[in-house]
């Protein structure tokens, strides 16, 4: 499926607003909690950027005491 910027921007608000349904396109979609609409927004959003050519890294750094 090819997402839009609409698609990104409903689901962002979405979040922001604190409601877990989203519609767009004529659909509406309810989320089971706030993780999963978080990992849609990641979705759309690495879809975006794979149509628009970018790449995006992630890191993720964890350390310890060494125990």
């Amino acid at each position: 499926m090819a997402y839009t910027q609409s698609h990104l921007d409903a689901l962002q608000e979405a979040l922001a607003s604190g409601t877990l349904t989203v519609t767009f396109d004529g659909r509406s979609m309810t989320y089971r909690s706030v993780q999963e609409l978080q990992r849609a927004i990641s979705v759309v959003q690495n879809s975006l950027n794979a149509q628009s050519g970018k790449r995006v890294r992630q890191y993720q750094l964890s350390g310890s005491k060494g125990f």
